[in-house]
């Protein structure tokens, strides 16, 4: 399989979720500084343009975030990337598009795309201001939902993948994480696959 990432974007959630499971893959560097996303030879395996993308064996690509996450969980079962109890499992699921759609898409992307959202009468400090407030919100639901478990949902998961890189991101604009989220954040970061894919894509640890 090919995947295409960006270090330090939501698709370092799906490098852990590789790791974790141990496939072999090859790894793509697309460089969204430079415009790697809008040139024909990705926009032929990712018409969205978007990140990541995992070209699978067969030829076919998955070119989302959830879309990624949910067929590793269902193709490699063994790894238990989903719990197996269905309300752990909805509750999985849940939390994953929440941080996917939410704290990242509504949240994140004007934070860092604050270009999007800007007009004449909300100027971009404004809108970065608004999706700071719409992350530190989503990250205290996250908090009051889940204290007192290791993770999202009892074991670790695809949704803890994709929590993880909302709190990555939240911990480098120097936003503070409400308690179970410091703690989620750290217990994250000893695990294996984690230390690998920070160290391979160039994060202290």
């Amino acid at each position: 399989m090919k995947f295409y990432m960006t270090p330090g974007s939501c698709s370092t959630g799906i490098h852990i979720l590789l790791e974790e499971i141990g496939l072999i893959f090859e790894a793509h560097i697309v460089n969204l500084v430079k415009g790697d996303h809008l040139k024909p030879e990705y926009l032929a395996i990712n018409p969205n343009g978007s990140i990541p993308t995992l070209l699978r064996d067969d030829g076919t690509a998955l070119t989302s975030f959830t879309a990624i996450a949910i067929w590793l969980a269902t193709a490699y079962p063994r790894r238990k990337l989903l719990p197996e109890d269905e309300a752990a499992k909805q509750s999985a699921l849940e939390m994953m598009h929440f941080c996917v759609d939410h704290i990242h898409g509504d949240g994140f992307r004007r934070v860092f795309t604050p270009e999007r959202y800007a007009t004449s009468k909300t100027p971009i400090e404004a809108v970065q201001a608004e999706g700071r407030k719409i992350v530190a919100a989503a990250l205290q639901t996250v908090n009051d939902e889940c204290l007192g478990r290791d993770y999202v949902a009892g074991t670790f998961s695809i949704a803890d993948a994709s929590l993880f890189y909302v709190e990555f991101w939240a911990d480098k604009i120097s936003m503070e994480l409400p308690p179970y989220c410091r703690a989620h954040y750290e217990r994250m970061k000893t695990r294996p696959a984690v230390r690998q894919v920070l160290a391979e894509e160039g994060y202290r640890i």
